[in-house]
């Protein structure tokens, strides 16, 4: 018996077994609608809802149900019982496993801004991901050495922001520390993005895009130069912080439209770790502000900065999501922490009945 059975709904999984049992075991299979007798039978159980399945290996067929993602769980677990490599025909252990995911967010992050990886290589990560049942890939776009998706409205993010190492091997950027084979310029366009998305959730993987601000901003500062802190002592030095004027504001507000029009996930990562904020102090736009709010200190700056970018984006059906930085002079009353620099903030957030992510 040759046939993968599945319902009409999940064919698209059946299709993924198929096509890895080919490419990888040269064993070709036919997906059928419901037949009566087949080998493996995908089986639908709705009322199994968090990626929980049930598989079944008998000597007579593989059976496996779960909701559609408990099906794709399920296919990741019997290819693990099959032999690493090998012709047909493929022998699997009999035997019975249930399981369910222990953690609901199964992340795996990726910076692609630091060291650019090509679309092939997204979708190979998601594929290893995948294997391993995670499920959400944090997907870092842009930081100081390099801004890597296509915003229309600014096509200098891309023509120059884009191109760090570039500029820094001619000279007009500083020294880059943390480049790995001379950095690898590029970005992802629109169309990319869509199709890694696409990629991504025919494998149960959702993808969560992070637009640092207001620190690691330096190749967007770089591509547009009013958006940097600026000096009022006139002093020259690396412009590493966005100044919480109105332009910058309106720059991050058409920035994450964009960015929200692409992606589908209900979270949006704006970063917010390591900001400067001390230079704020010497940024006329920053102390007016200050001035204004009754601001004693800079770290205020940073929450109002971060709490403006919330309410846009709550006023998008979207939930914000920050590093646990964003803590530090009050946090946005929706955020969720992710909590990067051990376990405390994330302990600290959730005692204020924040999500975390740790």
């Amino acid at each position: 018996n040759d046939v993968i059975a599945v319902d009409v709904d999940n064919k698209p999984v059946a299709v993924y077994l198929q096509n890895y049992l080919a490419q990888y075991y040269n064993l070709h299979l036919r997906v059928r609608i419901k037949p009566d007798v087949a080998a493996i039978y995908l089986l639908i159980d709705s009322t199994r809802t968090k990626g929980d399945y049930f598989l079944n290996i008998t000597s007579r067929s593989v059976k496996i149900t779960g909701n559609s993602n408990g099906l794709f769980y399920g296919i990741q677990s019997l290819l693990q019982l099959l032999p690493a490599s090998g012709p047909a025909p493929l022998q699997v252990q009999a035997c019975e496993i249930t399981d369910e995911p222990r953690f609901g967010w199964r992340g795996l992050s990726l910076d692609v801004s630091r060291h650019f990886f090509t679309v092939n290589e997204v979708k190979k990560y998601i594929d290893m991901m995948s294997h391993y049942k995670l499920n959400v890939l944090h997907w870092h776009l842009t930081d100081d050495e390099g801004w890597r998706i296509q915003i229309d409205k600014y096509p200098k993010l891309t023509e120059i922001a884009s191109k760090i190492s570039f500029y820094e091997k001619q000279g007009k950027f500083r020294k880059l520390d943390n480049l790995i084979d001379g950095g690898r310029d590029g970005f992802y366009t629109k169309d990319d993005i869509r199709e890694v998305l696409k990629y991504a959730k025919e494998r149960f993987v959702t993808v969560l895009p992070e637009i640092e601000l207001p620190g690691h901003s330096e190749a967007a500062i770089f591509a547009y130069p009013w958006l940097g802190c600026k000096d009022s002592t006139g002093a020259k030095h690396r412009i590493v912080i966005l100044d919480p004027s109105d332009s910058t504001f309106n720059f991050i507000q058409n920035v994450l439209t964009e960015v929200i029009d692409l992606f589908p996930n209900q979270y949006i990562h704006i970063g917010g770790d390591e900001a400067q904020v001390t230079e704020w102090l010497k940024s006329p736009a920053a102390v007016a502000l200050m001035k204004k709010e009754g601001f004693t200190n800079p770290a205020q700056v940073q929450s109002y900065f971060i709490r403006r970018i919330e309410k846009f984006l709550l006023s998008k059906n979207k939930k914000m999501i920050g590093w646990d930085e964003i803590l530090q002079g009050g946090l946005a009353e929706s955020a969720t922490v992710m909590s990067w620099e051990g376990e405390a903030g994330g302990i600290t957030a959730a005692r204020m009945h924040h999500p975390v992510v740790m």
